[in-house]
């Protein structure tokens, strides 16, 4: 791998996975590349791993602080939690076996909208300096600079932070993603100026990261793939509620307020999405872009179709077959795909500027349109906020996209009242279910009621007309809710395992 390793001096400090682990110690804290299963470290967290159990059988103490992009993978999250070795995560995860840690209280999580978690660590709000960055490198340049992988994600902050910075140069990654990065700092305060994107195929920066050199402690060597799951066979439900999601783009477009060739999107991850996507491509939708945090399966079938652009994000999401296919082909893709720093890819200004229509996932949505993207009975961690936040906030047009059950129809995905809020009612435009459309733009929060009941499941109508009813029944009449009974559905979950009434 010596031609991926161009820097003489980088090069002279080349060693394995476990030897780079000593320079990581109890109490640091880890700033790490990955995002949603790219681009994160292959080696160094079965290293860390490693060390904490070897330190838990002598009775001591090996935890650390990790820090990432979004959620990695289980050959990262995963052995790092199930070894024990994390005391705090921010800013999101996925891992099962990390979730459970986290709700068993034997893990600290902060989940921090992923646009504000690289200003976070700039501006020292978990300690001055980070201690390690460790951060994965399609290759080192002669001047030292690294080449980003599949992924930008938060890697900029955590290496200028970092007093010490370990890099993984993965071979596995395609070289042709060299151009593909688009680098760019966002001046510290009081020097900002705005980000000169105005078009989401814009490009502003670099094509690598500069770092200090001098602060590089080892080089690790690795030949490993992204590790992301396969996206699952597309089902009715999800081609239902693509269809009415279509169905709403031809609304906006009779209504003058979008046209055929000017749909700028952005995405959550998920089958409901790669359906959306897949919808698009029979569609009358032309010149589509995608100013999102995300590349997806569905994005690369627009590309390839010559209905999408270009597509800018901070990183991949992509199922193990088309994570070969863009190895493979990352020359042609990166004519039309940008990875972005996160700061950028998840900017407000920019967002706003470019006026995209953005489309998230839902844990539950409640009758005034509040929504829960985290926690499942206002208690249990799932993932965590993501992006969701930061585009949804500054979108042109906010959606959520959900079937309206789950757990085979025992959790009804709207109800009288969120267990959790993420995203409230001042935020949230379009609620979208296999159901149809609640479009809740112009409407008082009474008026949103009888939509939002409207895209829940049948079985659950009934039950949210009676609340409404006692709501309603109170003295104050802006927002009708009986605290008495406003949670029933998540009580009788909890008790029965159904929130249907027996």
């Amino acid at each position: 791998m010596s031609d991926r390793i161009a820097n003489d001096l980088l090069r002279g400090k080349v060693m394995s996975a476990d030897e780079a682990a000593q320079f990581i110690d109890n109490g640091d804290i880890v700033g790490m590349s990955g995002f949603t299963g790219a681009a994160y470290p292959k080696a160094i967290p079965t290293a860390i791993a490693n060390r904490a159990k070897e330190a838990q059988s002598k009775g001591d103490e090996y935890k650390v602080d990790i820090l990432t992009g979004a959620s990695t993978a289980p050959d990262c999250d995963g052995v790092m939690a199930e070894a024990g070795a994390i005391r705090y995560r921010m800013p999101y995860q996925s891992d099962p076996t990390m979730r459970n840690a986290i709700n068993a209280g034997e893990m600290k999580y902060q989940d921090i909208h992923l646009s504000h978690s690289g200003q976070q660590v700039e501006h020292g709000f978990f300690g001055k300096n980070i201690d390690v960055a460790v951060v994965e490198a399609t290759r080192i340049t002669e001047e030292g600079y690294l080449i980003p992988s599949s992924g930008v994600g938060n890697n900029v902050d955590y290496l200028d932070s970092a007093r010490k910075i370990i890099i993984e140069v993965n071979e596995w990654q395609s070289l042709d993603l060299e151009g593909m990065a688009d680098v760019y700092r966002i001046q510290h305060l009081p020097n900002r100026t705005p980000i000169p994107i105005i078009n989401s195929g814009d490009r502003i920066g670099k094509t690598y990261i500069d770092i200090d050199i001098d602060k590089v402690v080892a080089v690790v060597e690795t030949n490993a793939p992204d590790r992301n799951a396969p996206f699952k066979p597309i089902d009715d439900i999800s081609k239902k509620i693509a269809g009415y999601f279509l169905d709403f783009l031809e609304g906006e477009v009779k209504a003058g307020r979008l046209a055929y060739d000017n749909y700028i999107m952005q995405s959550g991850v998920g089958n409901v999405p790669n359906a959306v996507m897949a919808g698009l491509l029979d569609s009358k939708f032309e010149k589509i872009e995608a100013y999102t945090e995300v590349i997806q399966d569905g994005m690369v079938d627009l590309i390839d179709a010559g209905k999408m652009t270009v597509a800018s994000a901070t990183s991949f999401s992509l199922s193990p077959e088309y994570a070969e296919k863009m190895n493979e082909e990352a020359k042609r893709y990166r004519e039309h795909i940008i990875l972005r720093p996160l700061q950028v890819s998840n900017h407000p200004e920019v967002i706003r500027r470019v006026g995209l229509i953005s489309s998230n996932g839902m844990i539950e949505a409640d009758i005034y349109g509040n929504i829960n993207s985290t926690h499942v009975a206002g208690s249990r961690i799932m993932n965590g906020i993501g992006g969701s936040g930061d585009f949804t906030r500054n979108a042109r047009i906010s959606t959520f996209i959900s079937p309206s059950d789950a757990k085979g129809g025992d959790i009804s995905a709207i109800v009288p009242f969120a267990s959790h809020i993420d995203h409230t009612e001042h935020d949230a435009m379009v609620v979208i279910t296999e159901h149809g459309v609640a479009d809740l733009r112009g409407l008082a929060p009474r008026d949103r009621v009888a939509k939002m009941i409207a895209v829940a499941h049948p079985d659950y109508r009934p039950l949210l007309e009676e609340y409404v009813e006692r709501a309603n029944a109170g003295k104050f009449q802006q927002t009708p809710h009986d605290l008495a009974t406003a949670l029933s559905f998540h009580q009788r979950f909890l008790e029965t395992g159904s929130m249907k009434q027996n």
